[in-house]
């Protein structure tokens, strides 16, 4: 979900597809028996050995880099190239000629631990398995098949400094807890009383939603770039993150952000305006994110404002 900034030219979000892959379950179960027999996949026969951290995150520092390394508050610019354990490779920003941006803190778990252990200009090989990635849910229309380790050569190019503000650093057990009773009591958290019309439709993934306006034209698909506006709030009315307040929108793979943006972006089409309501399960679930507390539903108003096939 939710890239941080974009560069200068389009900034591409976390996992965006590139090659074609598996297509089947019988494939998915062709590469889970691959992996158990090679454990390095498309690393196998490379220099150098793989450190192991506590999560299961494997990784080999290829170059250290130098200057501070980022924390998950911070945004980051990286080039790299994403492989199955066949060596499939299913998302490469080198072939595109565009390298990404986007909040540490708002990719997979994989990916926001292991850019931690490398300082601007240097590269990481990653070896992500599938709780730390995609777990059970397939990504990519089967490119990524459930329960698929991911092999990631990353390099760090650059990173911006994200300073929270105060409100950002007092969560507690109890706050989160006490954000929890009050959405119990408030299904629609920061829409309770709008005056849009239109009641929220559930769809059956459990997802909530309220076209505001439809759009003209095609409606996106999963394997499209998209560019949007929107604002992102807790069921208390606390704003997380907002591209109207940047004044800059944000461009992403839609198969490449949490479940919740992926199928309700789905709904509109370019010029649409959507009010989506995510359970946690199509969220962040119990781990959460930065000030986003383990188990919140999300709250987001989000514009369509156009669509790159």
């Amino acid at each position: 979900m939710l890239v941080a900034r974009n560069l200068a030219a389009v900034a591409a979000a976390m996992l965006i597809v590139f090659a074609v892959g598996c297509e089947s379950g019988d494939s998915g179960a062709e590469l889970k028996a691959f992996e158990a027999e090679h454990p390095l996949g498309p690393f196998e026969g490379t220099d150098g050995e793989f450190t192991t951290t506590d999560t299961g995150l494997k990784y080999r520092i290829v170059r250290a880099g130098t200057g501070d390394k980022p924390t998950e508050d911070d945004a980051v610019e990286v080039h790299f190239d994403g492989k199955l354990a066949d060596g499939t490779e299913f998302d490469s920003s080198y072939k595109r000629k565009l390298s990404a941006r986007f909040l540490l803190k708002e990719v997979v778990a994989g990916w926001a631990e292991g850019l931690q252990l490398v300082a601007t200009g240097g590269q990481i090989d990653l070896i992500v398995p599938p709780d730390l990635g995609y777990g059970e849910n397939p990504r990519s229309g089967g490119i990524i098949p459930p329960n698929a380790t991911l092999y990631f050569t990353v390099e760090l190019l650059d990173l911006q400094r994200h300073e929270p503000h105060a409100e950002e650093t007092d969560g507690s057990e109890s706050a989160s807890t006490e954000l929890a009773a009050f959405e119990s009591d408030n299904p629609l958290g920061p829409f309770t009383g709008s005056e849009a019309d239109g009641e929220f439709s559930t769809t059956d993934s459990g997802l909530k939603y309220r076209i505001v306006r439809e759009g003209k034209g095609v409606k996106p698909k999963a394997t499209d770039m998209v560019r949007v506006h929107y604002a992102g709030k807790l069921a208390d009315g606390q704003e997380f993150d907002s591209s109207y307040k940047r004044d800059e929108p944000t461009e992403f793979l839609l198969s490449g952000v949490v479940r919740g943006w992926t199928e309700g972006l789905q709904l509109i089409a370019e010029g649409g305006k959507i009010e989506l309501i995510i359970p946690s399960k199509l969220g962040y679930g119990s781990g959460g994110r930065g000030q986003i507390p383990a188990d919140a539903t999300l709250y987001f108003t989000v514009e369509l404002l156009k669509i790159n096939p």
